[in-house]
């Protein structure tokens, strides 16, 4: 196995792959990295280049006489700024929970540890991204008339196509998807206006059935994004409460930044990942704690999920390239 950057350790990329497979299911509902994809970088915490704000849509004189000289750009890159910090997770196997999981089931143990890390691990990745997509701080919320849960009277329908002419003025692009939680992706099924438009799109089709793909194309949009991450919101040795990272009470048309070759291309934001630390989002790693008589296993990545703007020296935001990307619904349900 090769070593970490601590000598006592050594990386499993094995264990990263496999549970990766069951943690990227569509069961698990982590969306955060499709929304604002992985870009891997050098360095912990860099300055990137921005294109700025105002030069992403003009018309441009390109006629040249003759003799004379072609016009050419004469605007300069804004400059955003990204810091990675360190996530990480640890889980012990004691020798002798190893030696009842693994009696029928070699390498168990190594799974079930691993799986719990990540599991912690990428849920705190998908807060964090939620947290800054369906936040009335960072965009502008446009609540809708009527809840989507008012089965007989809400129009969603109406409510996105709204919602992508705004997005196209402000953007001067279509979006690349809508976002909303699982419990809202439930409540579109029983939406009147969904299930009468669903007859005449995909006649025969259970609504209860209904998939997210089936559901873009009713919303004429490239795909919908079902967050269904949950996680237990009560205090420590209080009643756990239930409660979906991705609110219900927003929705979001957002452009996805989908282009690693070209950072200036406009997006919500990136996930910036530090490789040389983690080469992987996110690394997994194992040591042995020998005064514990356990098996350590360690899941980390250094990350900054950044949405996507430029700065001035002092930090203030010159160009919110995320604001023109991101169309924020708001009263989605009570």
């Amino acid at each position: 196995m090769p070593r970490s950057s601590n000598a006592t350790s050594i990386i499993r990329p094995d264990l990263g792959i496999a549970v990766m497979e069951y943690v990227e299911s569509p069961e698990q509902g982590l969306i955060g990295t499709q929304v604002m994809p992985i870009m891997p970088v050098d360095l912990e915490s860099a300055g990137f280049n921005v294109i700025p704000k105002k030069v992403l849509m003009k018309i441009y004189d390109t006629k040249r006489a003759s003799r004379g000289n072609y016009n050419r750009s004469d605007w300069d890159y804004e400059e955003g700024f990204y810091r990675c910090k360190e996530n990480g997770w640890e889980e012990l196997i004691d020798d002798k929970e190893r030696a009842r999981l693994e009696r029928m089931n070699p390498g168990l143990a190594d799974f079930i540890a691993t799986k719990r890390a990540m599991n912690i691990i990428l849920k705190g990745q998908e807060k964090r991204i939620s947290d800054k997509v369906f936040n009335a701080t960072n965009f502008t919320p446009h609540a809708v008339a009527v809840e989507w849960s008012e089965y007989a009277t809400a129009t969603p329908i109406v409510n996105v196509r709204t919602g992508k002419k705004a997005f196209r003025a402000q953007c001067g692009r279509l979006p690349d998807a809508l976002i909303i939680n699982w419990s809202t992706f439930e409540n579109l099924k029983g939406c009147d206006e969904i299930r009468d438009l669903l007859k005449y799109t995909y006649p025969g089709l259970d609504i209860n059935k209904m998939t997210s793909v089936e559901l873009a194309r009713l919303f004429d949009l490239p795909q919908v994004l079902v967050g269904g991450a949950v996680y237990d919101s009560a205090a420590k040795n209080v009643t756990s409460t239930i409660t979906d990272v991705w609110s219900g009470e927003y929705a979001a048309l957002v452009k996805i930044a989908s282009d690693r070759q070209d950072i200036t291309s406009p997006g919500i934001g990136w996930t910036f990942l530090w490789n040389e630390d983690s080469p992987e989002n996110p690394v997994v790693e194992q040591y042995r704690a020998e005064g514990n008589r356990s098996d350590v296993f360690r899941v980390r990545h250094d990350t900054d999920e950044y949405l996507l703007k430029s700065v001035d020296e002092d930090g203030n935001t010159v160009s919110n390239i995320a604001a023109a990307c991101c169309y924020l619904m708001s009263n989605i349900t009570k």
